[in-house]
């Protein structure tokens, strides 16, 4: 078992940081930085199954708006030397609460999401 790089562990936290200020101010361009270019998105939405790039993240953080109400926590993170998996949850996003589990990987030197699963609870 390799220690774990508390310098990774930061970044990771950091990276997972421009998701939740995106979800907060409900601007999508602030959510961009966390994510790498080709990222996906994938989760359930009531019986809608909901897949694709990530930018309908961002579209759907821009049309629901700001989440000042929000309350995260990163309750995990596990990393084996350049990809890690991290696990958010979030509740009283606009009302609505996500368990969210992100794949990341260490791209150039920085820790970006490749990609995003989530449940939205009823």
């Amino acid at each position: 078992m390799t220690a774990l790089n508390i310098g990774d562990y930061d970044a990771i936290i950091s990276t997972i940081g421009h998701y939740l200020e995106g979800a907060r101010t409900g601007r999508g361009e602030l959510m961009r930085p966390a994510f790498h270019d080709d990222a996906t998105i994938f989760g359930y939405v009531g019986a809608d199954f909901w897949a694709g790039p990530i930018q309908s993240l961002y579209d759907w953080n821009d049309k629901n708006g700001p989440a000042a109400e929000i309350v995260s926590k990163v309750v995990s993170v596990d990393i084996a030397e350049t990809i890690a998996v991290a696990r958010v949850e979030s509740d009283n996003w606009t009302g609505l609460r996500f368990s969210d589990f992100f794949t990341l990987m260490k791209v150039g030197g920085q820790w970006k999401i490749m990609n995003k699963v989530f449940h939205l609870h009823a």
